[in-house]
């Protein structure tokens, strides 16, 4: 494998990303939000502050990527 242009990224400030979703993915996160809301008995919170946990959950729910990362292999 080639190497990446992109050494390491070992600051941990917040980045803010943009980006495009689908209507319908917009659409369910809002239904989640509003789920959420229901059974917290809080006021819905905005659909981008699901996305971090989410793909945080996904990534810890991942038996290969966590095998992989913690055997500390090298990707090259």
């Amino acid at each position: 494998m080639n190497k990446l242009k992109i050494s390491s990224l070992l600051d941990e400030k917040p980045i803010r990303l943009t980006l495009e979703i689908p209507a319908a993915l917009h659409r369910d996160l809002l239904t989640y939000c509003n789920i959420l809301a229901r059974e917290e008995g809080e006021k819905m919170a905005s659909p981008d502050k699901l996305i971090v946990p989410m793909v945080e959950r996904f990534i810890k729910g991942d038996k290969v990527f966590t095998k992989f990362k913690n055997s500390n292999k090298k990707l090259t």
